[in-house]
């Protein structure tokens, strides 16, 4: 499905008020780091690793970094000209404001991936391209950091469902 296709239809849905479930936006990747990420038709979350063929997927806590098109909205506001993956998240989503979710916090998107949030911003590296490009980079504000904890793969359209939240009873209780 077309990226832009898929965000219009977003905006259309949230303008007239109509209930959609937090998704998925974007999946991006780039084969380097530092650098703005294309946006791609699907990725493969790794256990233990990230994103198949990203920069970034090295384990660790920071296997995937997630934005939401809200976050990145409000640099639109600024004028800035950014879309997807230009704050270099791995996955940008649309209906969840990630970084308002604590550490800790596990997460399915689509049928198989799940995924846990293990750092709530960054510290902005020297020469981000974002933040020399358009003077501010929301990364470090409000994207967030998660580790694969079941694998599978991610596409544009895929629903998100918090299933765990730290200090919140489990469904059910």
């Amino acid at each position: 499905m077309n990226v832009t296709f898929l965000t219009r239809m977003l905006k259309v849905a949230h303008a007239h008020k109509i209930d959609t479930k937090p998704s998925v936006v974007a999946v991006s990747v780039s084969d380097r780091k530092g650098v703005l990420k294309e946006n791609v038709p699907q990725v493969e979350l790794v256990v233990d690793h990230g994103i198949r063929g990203d920069s970034h997927a090295e384990g660790g806590h920071r296997q995937v970094s997630l934005l939401a098109l809200e976050s990145i909205d409000k640099m639109r506001a600024a004028g800035a000209e950014v879309n997807p993956g230009d704050f270099a998240e791995n996955i940008t989503t649309q209906g969840l404001a990630v970084d308002k979710l604590p550490v800790g916090t596990r997460f399915r998107i689509g049928a198989d991936a799940e995924l846990t949030i293990t750092q709530i911003g960054k510290t902005c590296h020297a020469g981000c391209a974002i933040r020399e490009l358009v003077g501010d980079c929301i990364m470090p504000r409000e994207g967030v950091f998660a580790q694969v904890d079941k694998g599978g793969v991610v596409r544009p359209g895929d629903t998100i469902e918090v299933f765990h939240v730290p200090g919140r009873p489990a469904h059910g209780q």
